[in-house]
């Protein structure tokens, strides 16, 4: 719920009358990542078999100092990392450098070092973008980005429309075609402003990536939910400020992981960890989908 060690000492003795200092609220989170840590672990093994995964990054903080929070996951896992670097060694330490499957991101160059994925670059960075422009630029130098975002809208209609069955396979086809050639007609264009010229740079580096969602119908188009994912961390991280240790943040890896992947699969967490809690023995929770068992 994000909330700190203090306030969930106190919300435990007014609500309850028990009373337990946030030291051993500490060493309890411990005690259980420690239990979950086995899940943990199959859950990352996991994502290298999923046909499709999204990643995300934000910072983070460990002993007061800047380190990355990634997320990687598909429809049925979450998993977060905490590390000291935000590269594409990392990553590729999760998803095996030979990853051959579908990644939707940012647009991050690090992303890229995965050479045998298929990648869809996120329409909702862009069109972002442009709106922004829109509001700062005057005159004509606002003509490019009002380009690229009707661009991009048509694009996300087209979709919407073959998924209607208003669209043949022939017709997506074509049509993604002439999308194509638009936006290379668009980046030809000499551009004055140079807001303009770096939104276009921006644009060629993705171009090959943009429409991916419409040659593979079903592919999200956005990267929205990774973004959802993540945002969730970015709040804990405003209540505390991140981990004092890396145990700590080793702990609080394990545990987001659990809790969101719970979610994503609509089973109920607090029964989960009390199954673990109970357990005499290691025990590996069921959350890893069959078919993405390692």
């Amino acid at each position: 719920m994000g909330l700190s060690h203090e306030r969930v000492a106190r919300s435990l003795q007014l609500g309850y009358g028990l009373t337990v200092s946030r030291s051993g609220i500490c060493r309890a989170l411990e005690r259980l990542g420690n239990l979950a840590s086995p899940t943990y672990e199959q859950l990352k093994a996991s994502l290298r078999q999923s046909p499709l995964n999204w990643l995300d990054d934000t910072g983070w903080r460990v002993g007061g100092k800047l380190q990355n929070m990634r997320v990687i996951g598909n429809e049925s896992v979450t998993v977060y990392l905490i590390e000291p670097h935000r590269g594409f060694a990392e990553a590729a330490a999760v998803l095996g450098t030979d990853y051959d499957g579908f990644l939707g991101h940012d647009g991050a160059p690090t992303w890229y070092g995965f050479l045998k994925a298929f990648h869809q670059s996120c329409l909702a960075h862009p069109m972002r973008r442009c709106r922004d422009l829109l509001e700062v630029l005057t005159g004509k130098a606002r003509g490019f980005p009002q380009d690229v975002l009707d661009l991009l809208l048509d694009s996300l209609d087209l979709r919407d429309r073959h998924q209607l069955g208003q669209v043949s396979e022939h017709g997506l086809a074509v049509a993604t075609g002439r999308l194509q050639a638009r936006l290379e007609r668009l980046l030809a264009v000499r551009l004055r402003d140079a807001a303009n010229q770096r939104l276009a740079h921006h644009l060629r580096h993705e171009q090959p990536y943009l429409f991916t969602f419409l040659y593979c119908p079903g592919l999200p188009a956005t990267n929205n939910t990774a973004e959802g994912e993540i945002r969730i961390m970015v709040v804990a991280r405003k209540t505390w400020g991140g981990n004092r240790t890396w145990n700590g943040a080793r702990i609080q890896q394990i545990l987001a992981s659990i809790l969101r992947t719970c979610r994503r699969q609509g089973k109920d967490a607090f029964q989960q960890l009390v199954t673990l809690l109970r357990s005499p023995h290691e025990l590996l929770l069921d959350l890893v989908p069959a078919g993405l068992s390692p």
